[in-house]
């Protein structure tokens, strides 16, 4: 799998050419950095069965996926990485893909692409009906009304 992640600053896309890849300001990194934001063991990025998967290194100013601050995360192709304010799109391509390849932004993906999902508020946390008890026979009656403050 070749992995490449695109500046959206317009610089030098940066291939992820080794399963195990250290970001940080640190000398030893992989990938370096001289944001001074950017921590000097901000994260790292694994390839595993063909996913690569994210684990920030407790950095200062964070890690970020499509503009979720993350501890760990899947990169999936056309993600927005961002290490502190350093942002790249996550792209994937073929061994002889170029990295110019252009890559539909974020919004333009399917639900399906993304594999994301986002599960409705609910007003109410508490669930509407008992679970079973430790006998595995439970009431299955509907829970009995919150009360509610006044004016509510």
């Amino acid at each position: 799998m070749r992995a490449v992640l695109i500046p959206l600053d317009g610089g030098s896309p940066i291939e992820l050419t080794k399963e195990l890849v250290l970001l940080g300001r640190d000398e030893e990194c992989d990938i370096r950095f001289e944001q001074k934001s950017v921590s000097k063991l901000h994260c790292v990025i694994v390839k595993s069965d063909g996913v690569l998967l994210l684990r920030d290194l407790g950095s200062t100013n964070g890690t970020r996926v499509n503009g979720q601050r993350v501890r760990r995360a899947a990169l999936l192709p056309n993600d927005i990485l961002a290490l502190a304010n350093v942002k790249f799109r996550v792209h994937y391509g073929p061994e002889t893909a170029s990295p110019a390849v252009a890559v539909a932004p974020p919004s333009d993906r399917t639900l399906e692409e993304s594999d994301q999902t986002v599960a409705p508020i609910s007003p109410n946390p508490l669930p509407d009906v008992y679970p079973p008890d430790a006998s595995g026979a439970g009431s299955g009656s509907v829970a009995p009304p919150v009360p509610r403050p006044p004016g509510s």
